[in-house]
């Protein structure tokens, strides 16, 4: 077991910019990764396995639902806090920061947002300590970057809803307690639903043999005449904007956790570079490697940059849905181009497990197309600064 001995690159003193709050929680939450996600992850991933012994520790460090409220058991922190809470966790695996990001922006924001105070009351404080764990169902088989087109449905019966259809790609839902569930009504207007595990007629089978997010639990929610008792229903708000809404807070926070996996196979590929010693020198001191570092620094710097002021349009409730879907393409992007470079800086060595970063590289295939896919956000850019929509 290698000793983490990662270093943040800042390299225009970003740090400078937060509060000591902010560095207080991220370096909470690198420390945690340090010490309880990098020593087991390449394991786990090599095994297809989540580690569900992490979990407490997620919910130790706030993160889950960092910027929930404190009287419903959040940490009341602002959204810069939060992206980089996603930064830290996903620098050690995307996949556990997907796990943290459904519980916060796909399960507690809409109860918190759309939901009543009942249930609020209910199921954010166990959500915030990680006693139950919740999961997000908007993918159907037929449908992913057109949600709009979903079947899934619920028909009124009087005392109860009656829910039929299926959710594919869902994080968390092998062992999710609640899933928020997007299903339209009999008028064809999409609602959200609260739908426990136990219900009769739902079920969660496992995602298996997946070469990407494989220290991730995802599965399928499928609902043949489940039950839904009328209380949980989402009311606040309705219409595809809805879940739309969801997506934006889990959006931004990718934007933030994408940096911390190029930061990590940045740090690798610059440590692995100073020390690998060819014709009689560390390649370091070499054109051609040092153009590699050069640019992942470069690039990396702009994505902190990006990410940063958007979490100040966020706390001031500014930010728009097409300046988030710029910084998820943007940081994601960056982040796998890094992945790709810093692997070549270590030869054959780094497609090894030994390394981090052919991880990173696989977990990143599926963080660009999750939550909307690459080519999706530079259509939702283009519709924002033309005024034409491309998408149909």
């Amino acid at each position: 077991m290698k000793p983490d001995l990662f270093e943040a690159p800042d390299y225009y003193l970003l740090d400078d910019l937060l509060s000591d709050e902010h560095k207080l929680v991220r370096d909470a939450a690198r420390s945690w990764v340090k010490r309880d996600v990098s020593p087991i992850i390449e394991e786990y991933a090599q095994k297809a396995e989540f580690p569900e012994q992490i979990l407490s520790g997620l919910a130790e460090i706030g993160a889950f639902g960092p910027y929930i409220p404190a009287e419903y058991g959040g940490a009341g922190l602002d959204q810069i806090s939060y992206g980089l809470i996603m930064q830290e966790i996903e620098r050690g695996d995307s996949g556990v920061r997907s796990t943290a990001s459904v519980q916060s922006s796909l399960v507690m924001y809409p109860i918190y947002t759309y939901g009543n105070e009942a249930q609020r009351q209910k199921y954010l404080p166990k959500l915030a300590t990680g006693e139950m764990m919740g999961c997000f169902g908007l993918t159907e088989p037929d449908y992913g970057s057109n949600p709009g087109g979903m079947v899934t449905n619920f028909k009124d019966k009087g005392d109860h809803y009656l829910l039929n259809g299926a959710k594919l790609w869902i994080s968390n839902a092998p062992f999710a307690d609640i899933a928020v569930v997007w299903a339209k009504n009999e008028a064809g207007r999409i609602h959200g639903l609260i739908v426990e595990r136990g219900m009769e007629g739902f079920s969660t089978p496992e995602t298996h043999n997946k070469w990407s997010l494989r220290a991730s639990a995802t599965g399928e929610l499928i609902f043949d005449n489940v039950k839904v008792p009328k209380e949980n229903l989402l009311e606040g708000k309705t219409g595809l904007g809805a879940p739309l809404g969801c997506l934006d807070s889990a959006r931004y926070g990718i934007a933030w956790g994408a940096i911390g996996a190029a930061m990590d196979c940045y740090d690798t590929a610059l440590r692995y570079a100073k020390e690998r010693i060819q014709f009689d020198k560390p390649i370091a001191a070499t054109q051609l490697q040092q153009k590699k570092l050069a640019e992942m620094i470069t690039e990396i710097t702009k994505a902190q940059l990006l990410a940063f002021r958007l979490g100040q349009l966020k706390n001031e409730g500014r930010a728009t849905t097409a300046q988030i879907s710029m910084a998820k393409r943007n940081n994601v992007e960056m982040a796998i181009k890094i992945a790709r470079e810093a692997r070549q800086v270590l030869g054959g060595m780094g497609i090894t497990g030994e390394y981090s970063i052919m991880r990173h590289m696989m977990n990143l295939e599926s963080v660009i197309t999750y939550e909307g896919t690459h080519d999706i956000h530079l259509l939702i850019t283009g519709h924002d600064i033309t005024g034409f929509s491309a998408f149909k």
